[in-house]
């Protein structure tokens, strides 16, 4: 992404003056790898030109600053003497492949392992093919990290799904059991959730030679292209003829999905929102974009969502940024009109920015090949991701000042708007109000009124976290009887038998 902004007059600037603001140091943390301020007309094209070749190389976002009254000069080129830079932007992916030494080691490591297990990321994303040979040759399972969840179907028998704290219990258990890991395109940061330092052997594939081994001690990483890098490794790799460690992980997955359905089954007070997500799951349609905001949703996104091949999903992975469902849904309907596209967002997202960005919607939906866009809002009433982050991590109950919401009608909002709304309040409504969301003739907000109390239970939980729950709930937490009550059915759900 290019972000162009402006900034006020150059002869203005170092003197305090209105909507004077230090650009360039607001905008380096996120466009780390390029901002700068243009000066001078003739120094527009290469800023131009260099933001977008960065932006391409290192997929990041760059920044490109245009003081007001440089946008109201006249373009001239660069002339040609001392200090001026001439520039273009032509650009391709470069061929990258690790050297055949390194490939060789790599290949050792994976063939010794018994239990291999593989992460991959967004960087894998045009690899599905080849980490899917990989798995079958090394009888491995394949885990996913959020931003890549689209980048293998989670059919799959193979597949555990998310990892971290979002993620599945056969994640978990695979990290935890391994005995060595292959890393693909993924810069997952959270160590808790990768195998201890010193059970496993360790391979990491990525583009980017920065981001190799900081998240785990590798043993060979490997600086290249995931896909081409895969394609080099494929001839060296033996297929294990031990395929136990395969079957142990593919009960515990068949497992999983049993007990997914029967929590998202759980009775809530109105509506359980892991069931929102269910009802959806096999409702998608075919080569659907699907954006998820940041909060107690993504978690349901994460686990009880099944992609197919050929879909697209994305969220805000790496700084969890709220209010990043709708703008990211508009972009991806403005590149692919063609295609159904679907919002995930909770409802403190969507007083953020989401009712706001609804007014764009509008103005434009006409012009889409495929009028289907719909917004699912949770309407929970409370900012819930933060709450359990409270309650969990600090041991603090619910602070109602800063937590509860006000009750917003989502759905005729919408209607307002002249687009469709629909409010779900009752389980029993939730897969007749998708199959009309999804063949609706114009973009649809769902309202559906979710219960707050669901805990969005991580795949393992920490003494430590449990501690800090009780404290939550014994300090006086204005919730404690629904919370007790979900909890008490989402553990017993746990230790029933599912058969696989």
């Amino acid at each position: 992404m290019v972000a162009i902004v402006g900034q006020q007059a150059r002869s203005a600037l170092g003197g305090h003056y209105q909507q004077e603001v230090d650009l360039t140091t607001l905008f380096k943390a996120v466009a780390s790898e390029y901002v700068t301020m243009v000066t001078k007309p003739s120094a527009v094209r290469h800023a131009i030109d260099r933001a977008v070749r960065i932006a391409l190389h290192q997929r990041s976002v760059t920044c490109v600053i245009i003081p007001n009254d440089v946008q109201e000069l006249a373009y001239q080129p660069p002339p040609r003497k001392h200090g001026t830079v001439h520039s273009s932007v032509d650009f391709s992916p470069p061929h990258v492949i690790p050297q055949e030494k390194d490939l060789r080691r790599a290949a050792d490591v994976l063939n010794a392992g018994k239990k291999v297990s593989i992460l991959i990321g967004a960087g894998a994303m045009n690899a599905a093919d080849e980490v899917v040979e990989v798995a079958d040759l090394l009888g491995a399972g394949v885990a996913k990290a959020l931003l890549g969840k689209a980048a293998l179907p989670d059919a799959l028998p193979f597949v555990t799904g998310a990892i971290g704290l979002l993620g599945t219990r056969p994640s978990w258990d695979m990290m935890m059991g391994c005995d060595t890991l292959l890393m693909v395109g993924t810069s997952f940061p959270y160590a808790e959730f990768l195998p201890p330092e010193g059970q496993a052997r360790g391979v990491q594939i990525d583009l980017d030679g920065r981001m190799l081994a900081i998240r785990y001690p590798m043993e060979v990483a490997l600086s290249g292209d995931s896909k081409e890098t895969l394609r080099a490794l494929l001839p060296l790799l033996q297929r294990k003829q031990d395929r136990s460690w395969r079957e142990q992980l593919e009960k515990g997955i068949r497992q999983w999905w049993k007990l997914l359905e029967a929590q998202a089954m759980n009775p809530a007070d109105p509506i359980n929102p892991q069931r929102v997500f269910w009802e959806l799951s096999p409702r998608l349609p075919d080569g659907v974009i699907l954006t998820a905001d940041s909060g107690s949703g993504t978690n349901w996104f994460a686990r009880d969502v099944k992609i197919r091949k050929g879909m697209m999903a994305s969220l805000s992975g790496n700084l969890a940024t709220m209010g990043c469902g709708m703008p990211y849904a508009i972009g991806a309907k403005f590149a692919f009109p063609h295609r159904p596209v679907l919002a995930m967002v909770g409802d403190g997202a969507m007083q953020m920015n989401g009712n706001a960005e609804l007014i764009t919607v509008a103005k434009y939906w006409k012009e889409w090949k495929d009028p289907r866009f719909v917004v699912l809002v949770l309407n929970n009433r409370d900012l819930n991701q933060v709450t359990w982050e409270q309650r969990v991590m600090a041991g603090d109950p619910k602070t109602p000042a800063t937590q509860t919401l006000p009750d917003f009608p989502y759905a005729r909002y919408a209607e307002s708007l002249g687009l469709r709304g629909v409010r779900v309040d009752r389980p029993e409504q939730l897969a007749r109000a998708w199959d009309e969301a999804l063949s609706a003739n114009r973009p649809v907000v769902l309202e559906a009124y979710t219960d707050p109390n669901v805990p969005p239970l991580s795949p393992h939980i920490t003494f430590e976290q449990a501690r800090h729950f009780a404290s939550a709930l014994l300090s006086g937490d204005e919730d404690t009887a629904g919370i007790v009550r979900q909890s008490i059915r989402g553990m017993v759900d746990k230790l029933l038998p599912h058969k696989a």
